[in-house]
Parts: C-alpha cells; sequence; structure tokens
C-alpha cells in the first residue's frame, strides 16, 4: 500500500509573509488616499488564513481583518483611515499581517506594514524639492581644496543604489499594478495579466531592497483582545 506524502512540519513564526505594498501613506487633503490596499499573496501549496492586527485601531477601519487565502492565489484587504486630523501628522502606526494554516492556531509567519499620515501630498513635494534646491546651493557655495597624498588604506568604497536596482524597483512596481490572471473587467491587455507566481516573485524582489532589516528587527509584544482586530505594542 502506498505511503500518503507528508506535507513537511512549518516551524511557527518562519514562513515568509508575501504582502504589497510595505508602507502606507495617507494625505489629509486628498480623501483618495483615505483608503488603501494590502494584497497578500499565497504562494503555497496549501490554503492559509489571515489575520490583521494594528497598534490604533481606532485610527482605522479593516475590512474583512481576518480571513483565509486559497492556494496560489492573493485576497485584497482594504483599509481605510477614519481618524484624519492635524494631531496625527507624521505619526507612524504599524499593522501586523499573521497568518497560520487553517487548521492550526499557531501563527507560522508575520509581517509589519507601516502607515503614516501627511497633511498634503502637493506640501510633501515642495518640502522635498525645497530640500534638493538648499542641497543645491550648498553645493555651490562649497569650496574645494586639493587633497594631500596620504597612504592607500583597503576601504570598501560606500555606493547608493545602482541603476540596476533602480530598474529592478521599478519594473517590479510596475508589475504588481498589472491585473491578475482571471480578472475579466480590465482595459489592459491579456498578455499583460500576471499570474500569482509572477507577482509573488517581484513582491519579494521589492521587498527584499524596501527597508530591509527594518521590520525584522522589530520586537512586538502583543495584548490580548477579544476582537480579530487586535492591538500590539512595539
Amino acid at each position: 500500500m502506498q505511503q500518503q506524502k507528508r506535507q513537511p512540519e512549518l516551524v511557527e513564526g518562519n514562513l515568509p509573509v508575501f504582502v504589497f505594498p510595505t508602507e502606507l501613506i495617507f494625505y489629509a487633503d486628498d480623501q483618495s488616499t483615505h483608503k488603501q490596499v494590502l494584497t497578500l499573496y499565497n504562494p503555497y501549496e496549501f490554503a492559509l488564513k489571515f489575520k490583521v492586527l494594528c497598534t490604533t485601531p481606532n485610527k482605522y477601519a479593516v475590512v474583512d481583518a481576518t480571513g483565509a487565502v486559497k492556494p496560489q492565489c492573493c485576497v485584497d484587504i482594504v483599509i481605510r483611515h477614519r481618524d484624519v486630523r492635524a494631531s496625527y501628522y507624521g505619526v507612524i502606526d504599524k499593522f501586523r499581517l499573521q497568518v497560520s494554516e487553517q487548521s492550526q492556531r499557531k501563527a507560522l509567519g508575520k509581517k509589519e506594514i507601516i502607515a503614516t499620515l501627511l497633511p498634503s501630498a502637493k506640501e510633501q513635494q515642495q518640502q522635498k524639492e525645497e530640500e534638493e534646491k538648499r542641497i543645491k546651493e550648498h553645493l555651490a557655495e562649497s569650496v574645494f581644496f586639493e587633497q594631500t597624498l596620504c597612504q592607500p588604506e583597503n576601504r570598501t568604497a560606500s555606493s547608493g543604489p545602482s541603476l540596476l536596482t533602480v530598474f529592478l524597483g521599478v519594473v517590479c512596481v510596475a508589475a504588481l499594478m498589472l491585473p491578475t490572471l482571471g480578472e475579466m473587467e480590465s482595459l489592459v491587455p491579456l498578455y499583460l495579466h500576471l499570474s500569482v507566481n509572477q507577482k509573488l516573485v517581484a513582491a519579494y524582489v521589492l521587498g527584499k531592497s524596501h527597508h530591509h532589516g527594518y521590520f525584522e528587527n522589530m520586537s512586538n509584544e502583543f495584548i490580548g483582545c477579544q476582537t480579530p482586530y487586535c492591538i500590539f505594542t512595539s
């Protein structure tokens, strides 16, 4: 009699969680940004159930804070900012997306997403332009001197992101914004519809280069509550 194939045992907390985007930005003067969508991908051969937790649940409304994702599928989670006020400008809140097997209660993996409320998108752009202008003016007024010769040292040169890294990031973002296979109501040509696995690869590559190490170094403790949309403190 052929033995039934067993699924390898999953270690609690070590399952990678794929979600896009990894940061939510709300603008007070733009109501269209008060509603944000998180997409959770399930590339695995088994179904997952998820739960959305938040540090400040009174400020947000989460549609379907708990649910399930079929194998090789994805699900959208809608988050609305319902308490827009000036005192919250610049305050960083955190969401935690926790997943587990449908037949078990232990959490197999989790992913943190930060959320920030800003006063205005235009104001943010103006501040960025003013900062760039200030840096350019500072460089123009700088006086440079000839560097004296010194003993060469073996140092690893540090540099910013390469053009290839920037290009890959743009491609990954574009891929995640394209429709998923099976979506009928779309003006995008069918050959540009991507599968869940293709979007998963894009989310993984983008996640590796975006805030790498920031979320993994968080050590958060949960406060017990009776609702699925719970509070956790960092």
